[in-house]
């Protein structure tokens, strides 16, 4: 049966790799080898035929005399072929070896750019992902509600805002809680009270993300937390990111109170990584990764070392490049380039691929 126009260009399209320059070269070296071989065989056959000829001239006496001469220019001849035959099997093998070399090199090179390129798309897409959440933050703490329950936190003011973030949450499913905070760092309104009973009340003064959004300058400023697991939130791992709510919700107005919104870290960084483009094949030998700024393992494909294991990448000054060890494995990086505002905090995109049982 014929292949349809768009099957055959995919067909073609997948045979124009490096893989298939090696393959071609290995090819070309056998049947070179083969025919050279060939050559020899029947160069071999020749000599014998020359020899038994002269052999065969000299019982002749005198009358053999000519085809003596005649035997002896074929026997030359046979073996000016077998030579050259030789030397062409040995250059072939020579050039077809580099050639060899150059498609296999040209493979890794392809291969290593190709998960580059996956690495950069998984670190953008939690760059994009976590833009939004600096957006959010921003933007709540701005919200009528809130503003006046961080203005004078009467328990009707507390109870509307508590509301108003539960509102919230139901349409961002992307969230844990958003927890209202005082000057002084106490939780006094969060939007699952039902969920998380032992929020309200809670002290986050000593929080790296409270201590600098109390003293961010403007309301256009926000502040990020390391990606840590929350107690107070069952123990889930949590990105925080945080807002100074200002007196009149003015972006210049005095700060009166925090507004800490809790990302659900784990479901949405797995999304990410178990994302990345890779065949089935590639899947079973590889790990991607997100990796903080001194390389701790923020989410896994495996699901390995979240958040406790740490790898290093030899960056030598590059924000993205390749490397295999001895053993054959790939790793591949690239660091976050940053969305819109959001400066990305140099967390990497990582992934690590072993070798395939054929070493390839």
């Amino acid at each position: 049966m014929a292949q349809s126009p768009a099957a055959a260009q995919d067909s073609a399209a997948s045979a124009d790799t490096p893989e298939r320059v090696v393959e071609l070269a290995d090819e070309a070296a056998r049947v070179a080898g083969s025919k050279a071989h060939a050559i020899q065989r029947i160069t071999g056959q020749t000599r014998i035929l020359a020899l038994n000829a002269t052999i065969e001239a000299a019982r002749a006496g005198e009358s053999g005399k000519g085809f003596a001469v005649v035997a002896g220019e074929v026997k030359a001849v046979s073996s000016e072929i077998g030579r050259l035959a030789a030397e062409m099997e040995n250059e072939l093998r020579s050039a077809l070896d580099e050639l060899r070399a150059v498609g296999g090199r040209m493979a890794e090179d392809v291969r290593g750019q190709r998960l580059v390129d996956l690495s950069l798309n998984a670190i953008e897409i939690i760059d994009r992902n976590l833009y939004e959440r600096t957006c959010d933050v921003r933007w709540w703490a701005t919200d009528a509600a809130v503003v006046e329950a961080a203005a004078a936190p009467t328990p009707e003011r507390l109870a509307e805002a508590q509301r108003r973030l539960g509102v919230i949450l139901s349409a961002y499913t992307v969230y844990l809680d958003l927890w209202i905070c005082t000057p002084n760092g106490r939780v006094v309104a969060h939007g699952r009270p039902d969920r998380y009973p032992n929020v309200l009340g809670l002290d986050v003064s000593r929080e790296s993300w409270f201590r600098e959004a109390i003293g961010s300058a403007t309301g256009d400023d926000y502040a990020v937390a390391d990606v840590v697991p929350c107690t107070a939130l069952e123990g889930a791992p949590v990105a925080t990111y945080a807002a100074a709510v200002r007196e009149g919700g003015e972006a210049r107005g005095r700060p009166i109170g925090v507004l800490g919104i809790h990302f659900d870290w784990g479901p949405q960084a797995h999304a990410v990584v178990d994302g990345v483009r890779l065949s089935p094949e590639e899947a079973t030998r590889s790990r991607v990764l997100l990796v903080d700024a001194r390389g701790r393992i923020l989410s896994a494909s495996d699901r390995r070392g979240e958040l406790s294991e740490t790898i290093a990448l030899e960056r030598n000054g590059r924000r993205s490049g390749v490397q295999t060890d001895a053993k054959g494995r790939t790793t591949a990086f690239h660091l976050t380039p940053g969305y819109e505002t959001y400066r990305g905090l140099e967390w990497a995109g990582v992934i690590v691929q072993e070798a395939t049982a054929g070493g390839d």
